[in-house]
Formats: C-alpha cells, sequence, structure tokens
C-alpha cells in the first residue's frame, strides 16, 4: 500500500464512519459500466462542499489493490451490483490530489516533476524487476510495468483543475499541464479508467483539444451521475425525520439545483451540518467571504447587476453557456461570469429553458450582502468626493 500508488480504504473509511453518511456508491455502476472502453476517461466538476473529495476517496478505495474493501462495501449499494465482484480492488490505482502537489510547488514544472517523480518511486517498489525504459518518464514506467505485469491502471485525479484556479494568467503552464495529462492517459491500453474531478470543466483552447477523450459531466448537464451531485429530496427527508427537521424549511434553505434528470438537488455541505448542529444557517458559502462573489457582480457586463437584481427577487434569466472557455478571467460578455458561477455552485441552471437563478436562500443572502457592500462604498466614494468639493 502506497500514498500514490494503491492507497488503502482509510478515507472512505471516515467518510462511512461520520455521524451522517449518505451512500453514493451507486456512481460506481456508472464507472464499472466504462471500464476498459472507449468511454473510460471521465471529468466531473462540482462546486467546492458538494462531495468532489469524497467520490475520489470512494473509487480508490474500490478499485485499489492496496485494501480489501469487501467489508467496507458490504451494507452499501454498490454491493447489490452484480459486478460488484468483478471489479473489487482489482486494479493498480493511482490517486493524485494537485492540490497537494500545488501547495508544495512554486510552478506547474516542479509540480509535474514532482508528481512523476512520486508515482514512479512508489512504482519501482511494487514492480522492482520490471525493465525501464525511462525511469523518469511516467507514462512510459507505467506502459513497461502494464506490458510486463498486466495489470491495469486506473487514475483518480482530485482537484484537477487547481492549476487554472492558481495559475490563471499563465496560459503557458496551462497548456504544459495538460499536455502531461493527455500524454499520461490519452488513448493507452495500460488506463482501464481515469477519474478527474474539479470545480471547473476542461478548459478550452481553441483547436488545442489536449483532453478531447474525456466525458464531461458538470452543473450545466451532469447527464447520468445527476443524482451524485449533491443530496436527492428522498435522501434529504430520510434525515429530516432522523434529527426532527422541518422539511420545508431545508427546502427553502439548501435545495434549488434542478436537472433535466433530478428535479431537486440539495447543498450536501449545508444540509449534513444544519442537521449536525439542529438549526439553520449559512454553512456551504460560510469558508468564503462575499467580496469573493462580489468580483464577479461588480464586472457589470451589459447590465449583469441588473439581472442579480432580479434574480434576487426570485426571477430566472436566459443565460448562454456555450461560449464559456472554463476558465477564471476569459470575461467578453455577461454570460461568461453567469456561467461560471453556475460553476461555482452560485447560481442553478434550468437546462431546457437555458435559464440561471438564484436556487435557495442560502445563496440569496450572499448575493444580498454583495449588493449592500456595491451601494455602501459607492456611497462612501460619493460623500468623498463632495467632501473634496468643499
Amino acid at each position: 500500500m502506497g500514498s500514490y500508488l494503491n492507497p488503502g480504504n482509510n478515507k472512505f473509511k471516515r467518510a462511512v464512519n461520520s455521524d451522517i453518511y449518505v451512500d453514493k456508491t451507486g456512481l460506481m455502476k456508472y464507472t464499472n459500466s466504462i471500464v476498459d472502453t472507449l468511454q473510460s476517461c471521465v471529468c466531473v466538476s462540482r462546486p467546492r462542499r458538494f462531495g468532489k473529495s469524497m467520490a475520489a476517496d470512494m473509487l480508490t478505495a474500490y478499485y485499489s489493490k492496496g485494501c480489501d474493501s469487501r467489508e467496507l462495501f458490504s451494507s452499501l449499494e454498490i454491493a447489490k451490483d452484480e459486478n460488484f465482484e468483478e471489479h473489487l480492488n482489482k486494479y493498480d490505482t493511482i490517486f493524485l490530489n494537485m492540490q497537494e502537489f500545488l501547495s508544495r510547488s512554486s510552478n506547474v514544472k516542479e509540480l509535474l516533476e514532482r508528481v512523476e517523480g512520486k508515482v514512479i518511486r512508489e512504482l519501482k517498489k511494487q514492480y522492482p524487476d520490471v525493465e525501464l525504459y525511462d525511469e523518469n518518464d511516467l507514462a512510459e514506467t507505467m506502459q513497461d510495468i502494464f506490458a510486463e505485469s498486466e495489470c491495469p491502471f486506473i487514475v483518480i485525479i482530485d482537484e484537477w483543475d487547481c492549476i487554472f484556479r492558481e495559475f490563471k494568467h499563465d496560459k503557458a503552464a496551462q497548456e504544459i499541464y495538460l499536455d502531461f495529462l493527455r500524454d499520461l492517459l490519452k488513448d493507452k491500453e495500460y488506463i482501464y479508467l481515469a477519474y478527474m474531478t474539479g470545480i471547473l470543466p476542461i478548459k478550452k483552447y481553441g483547436t488545442h483539444s489536449a483532453l478531447n477523450m474525456f466525458d464531461e459531466f458538470s452543473m450545466i448537464d451532469p447527464g447520468p451521475l445527476a443524482e451524485y451531485v449533491g443530496f436527492t429530496e428522498k435522501e434529504v427527508e430520510a434525515l429530516c425525520q432522523k434529527y426532527q427537521m422541518d422539511i420545508n424549511e431545508i427546502k427553502n434553505w439548501y435545495d434549488g439545483y434542478s436537472f433535466e434528470e433530478v428535479e431537486s438537488v440539495y447543498s450536501p455541505k449545508s444540509v449534513v451540518s444544519c442537521m449536525r448542529l439542529g438549526k439553520l444557517g449559512n454553512y456551504w458559502n460560510q469558508t468564503e467571504t462575499f467580496e469573493a462573489l462580489q468580483i464577479y457582480i461588480d464586472m457589470n457586463f451589459e447590465g449583469l447587476r441588473d439581472d442579480v437584481l432580479r434574480m434576487i427577487a426570485g426571477e430566472a434569466v436566459p443565460v448562454n453557456t456555450g461560449i464559456f472557455t472554463n476558465d477564471m478571467i476569459t470575461f467578453r460578455i455577461k454570460d461568461d461570469v453567469l456561467t461560471l458561477l453556475i460553476h461555482l455552485g452560485y447560481l442553478g441552471y434550468h437546462y431546457a429553458e437555458k435559464t440561471v437563478f438564484i436556487p435557495n436562500n442560502d445563496i440569496r443572502l450572499k448575493f444580498i450582502c454583495a449588493f449592500l457592500d456595491i451601494y455602501v462604498k459607492a456611497s462612501l466614494k460619493i460623500q468623498y468626493r463632495k467632501e473634496e468639493s468643499i
């Protein structure tokens, strides 16, 4: 069992043993269905605190050869699936949390060198007798080991997009990173499944389609994974009964995300905190100040502020999500800003109507605070100018 190659199941075990655990192992019915197929590369983007890391830990615990997770999963939904035994702890699994590597690196080149060095070191310990063509090249090393062992790899990458959030303006570094992932994952016989998760969908660079082999499931269109975005109505009702909470109050505060496949999706972090603490509160956004949201409102492209005010009042406004370039700096029209806010979780999206809206009271309060601050600052500027003119 290694830190990156074939990790254990301790992280997922902690989640299952927590006060509140909502079984989302049904997700693996989908991932099992695409193992060793042309659809084996998946990128799942969700807002922060929507269970992305828990899902990555779950997949690692299930597929990794570094542990025996039969008992851990025995009482969960996936154990009822006919393919449960076929894939359980059968693969050389590489788990990478890119945020962890980023925190120890000053640039993307250093980050990638650290990733390759750490993983290759563990691969060499696991397969000491395999002759490697280039022991400094991760893709070559994995190919050599697969050719010798005939054991395929599953690669799970958490916080895959942190580079695009940290190095927002460094296009060259971003392309180096995308090319690394393409070289590692695209059209490789040793990859049976690649699962990436983050906040942003895959970055678009015009004709530069480094990761075009990925199927993407996002807050715009989660497809078959819609019920795994957050908590469903049925799941929240069960929690309300257990913790004696009012489902209507919970719905007003934390529901509102809606997809074609699942009409009601709740914010997991907010629901769990509310149940555990026994009271309503601003739980999802408590780790980020309203100033972060205010930055985007302040751009005020094409009357963006007026649209936000309409949404605060309960209206939905039209949006074109198709032109968004999947980064946090390329804003040409208000639709770019609105689409980013969908991915960040500040706005819900009606796929059929192509409109955006504020999903619940928790987030509405965030928008109100941002607007109040805007107007206070504007008033102070006006007052300051008056005093200067006297």
